[in-house]
């Protein structure tokens, strides 16, 4: 695990944006992608976002989000095919150019949440028929469903809150077609099934998580990013059991404890963002790397240093953007 001095170092290097103006850009709320030749080379920064908001910036997050992410694709090549080529940094995926289903598919495994999308929210709120899923009364907070539901919102472009949606609506509103949809659904709960059977031998539960879906050639693709700490919820599988007849909070190693802190200060995404000190970023970052190991089996590493300076040069070793002169 990389010293808690080296996350304190490296937080005047996080790269919370890019300076790249190679083919068409396009900012998301945590990566930067550049469409070039019918390819898309997506920058992994390290902002955090969170009710639909950008945060801040956390040391490594992009880097974990991205090995993270190249790793599941490895894995679930057998289940969908995905958009991967190559990666050329630690914070760079390069992928096939789709076009883009504009729909999340999130798959949720226990009733829990804090944002206003949440299952949790609505079902305390009396909602019972979620996103075309009928919810029994008593369950409890972080409760397992009998079996995952699918719950899809739009996609939301960056500044904009994605919405919920029933598979009806996004039909009628021809976001894609019934077909197509029920192909995505399949290939969803085929991911959410393999995550969570892979995950469980680590210790890790995998507790919801979101797959976004592009076409190439009439076929579908799994595109983006998959069960990452920012994309997916996951819990310690051990101590979940005790903690939840006791009441208590899961152990937990994601995004969450941002949203929780923020949430504790009364922002649920409206208004200004309340400071988010070192402390926390710091901590953010160690749950983050702690995922990815737990997730991979593998040693997280890393070194200090300028991000954007060493992703331009790998950028530049492959020819996707050229030489200085």
């Amino acid at each position: 695990m990389i010293s808690e001095q080296i996350l304190r170092e490296q937080l005047k290097y996080t790269l919370d944006k890019t300076t790249f103006s190679f083919g068409k850009r396009y900012e998301g709320k945590v990566r930067d992608n550049f469409s070039v030749n019918g390819k898309r080379v997506i920058i992994t920064t390290d902002r955090i976002s969170a009710f639909d908001r950008v945060l801040c910036s956390l040391p490594f997050k992009g880097q974990v989000l991205n090995q993270t992410a190249e790793f599941w694709f490895e894995k679930t090549n057998h289940i969908i095919k995905n958009h991967v080529l190559e990666v050329p940094d630690p914070n760079v995926l390069v992928a096939v150019e789709c076009e883009l289903i504009p729909v999340e598919m999130v798959v949720r495994g226990y009733l829990t949440g804090t944002t206003k999308t949440s299952v949790l929210y609505n079902y305390n709120k009396g909602v019972r028929n979620y996103c075309g899923n009928n919810l029994p009364d008593g369950m409890k907070k972080d409760q397992a469903f009998e079996k995952p539901i699918i719950t899809p919102t739009t996609k939301g472009i960056k500044g904009t809150h994605d919405e919920l949606i029933s598979k009806q609506d996004i039909v009628e509103k021809k976001l894609t077609d019934k077909k197509m949809y029920e192909q995505m659904e399949r290939a969803a709960l085929s991911l959410f099934t393999f995550g969570s059977e892979y995950v469980a031998k680590n210790n890790l539960i995998l507790v919801d998580t979101k797959y976004e879906f592009g076409l190439l050639d009439g076929k579908l693709m799994l595109i983006d990013e998959m069960h990452t700490p920012d994309s997916s919820r996951f819990w310690v599988k051990d101590s979940y059991p005790n903690r939840f007849k006791k009441g208590e909070e899961p152990q937990k190693l994601d995004k969450e404890y941002v949203r929780q802190y923020l949430a504790e200060r009364d922002f649920l995404g409206d208004g200004p963002i309340p400071e988010i000190p070192d402390d926390i970023k710091v901590e953010a970052a160690r749950r983050y790397i702690t995922a990815y190991e737990m997730i991979t089996g593998k040693e997280f590493k890393a070194d200090v240093g300028k991000v954007h300076s060493r992703i331009e040069a790998n950028l530049r070793k492959v020819g996707l953007i050229g030489e200085k002169h």
